[in-house]
């Protein structure tokens, strides 16, 4: 009886239940409120401080570890998906990167289902898991490269900031700078400050390994890179390189 009590406990919907209940049991209503002035979009938070989130992450980790491979770990992080507070869907999706090397080439549509859902429906959850999940991939497969630049294309906004972000960590050590640039290109014209955002941490990226390609390319593509994402791209220049790079990119 023992054995299939501790067979119960370790099935993915009970575990997210019981990951529910000790996070609602750390729920501040006063921090909550704190936390939406992050966000100009409704986001819902039960108050649950990062310590507190890592902590109760540590512990389901311990748990399921030897046990769970990633079939039992999407099956989790669906179920913490369903729900609508900011810390129970950003925990169901830390625990799911602790299988990072076992996610499969079809992934990638997984989480592509779950931005058009909405499911991560902030700029906190896709930039704590896209970079994660998906940039070791577009490292790996050149393919992979290809279905994300199509990204920029979509009508959801976090797919779009997905397509961006998920290129942080490539970008950052001087790999897939085509695809960068292009992604660059295709998110320009959107009317969306998250997404202008999200492009210009992008491109400061990719100018960290090769600077005189991203002074380059904002030269040529001047006016048409929206402000937010000049600022935030040249963030590591110089001032009066700034200030030259600003003067010359303004629209006549």
């Amino acid at each position: 009886m023992a054995t299939k009590k501790s067979a119960a406990d370790l099935r993915p919907e009970n575990v997210a239940r019981n990951s529910i209940s000790a996070l609602k049991a750390c729920a501040d209503s006063v921090r909550a409120a704190g936390q939406q002035r992050y966000f100009k979009n409704l986001v819902e938070f039960l108050g649950v401080s990062t310590p507190q989130l890592r902590e109760i992450d540590a512990a389901v980790w311990n748990k399921v570890r030897g046990t769970w491979t990633f079939p039992e770990a999407l099956a989790f992080a669906e179920a913490m998906l369903q729900e609508k507070h900011h810390e129970i869907r950003g925990l169901g999706l830390l625990l799911l990167l602790r299988f990072r090397k076992q996610f499969p080439p079809s992934f990638p549509a997984v989480v592509r289902r779950w931005l058009a859902a909405d499911r991560l429906d902030n700029w906190a959850l896709v930039d704590v898991f896209c970079p994660d999940a998906l940039g070791p991939l577009l490292e790996d497969d050149p393919g992979f490269v290809k279905e994300i630049i199509a990204w920029t294309g979509d009508r959801n906004r976090w797919v779009k900031r997905a397509s961006a972000v998920s290129f942080i960590k490539p970008a950052r050590r001087g790999q897939c700078l085509d695809a960068v640039y292009e992604v660059a290109v295709r998110l320009f014209p959107v009317d969306d400050d998250l997404i202008h955002k999200a492009t210009g941490w992008l491109l400061r990226e990719a100018g960290k390994t090769d600077r005189q390609r991203l002074r380059a390319f904002l030269l040529k593509h001047g006016p048409s890179i929206p402000r937010t994402a000049l600022r935030y791209a040249i963030e590591h220049f110089p001032e009066a390189e700034r200030a030259e790079i600003r003067n010359r990119t303004k629209a006549r």
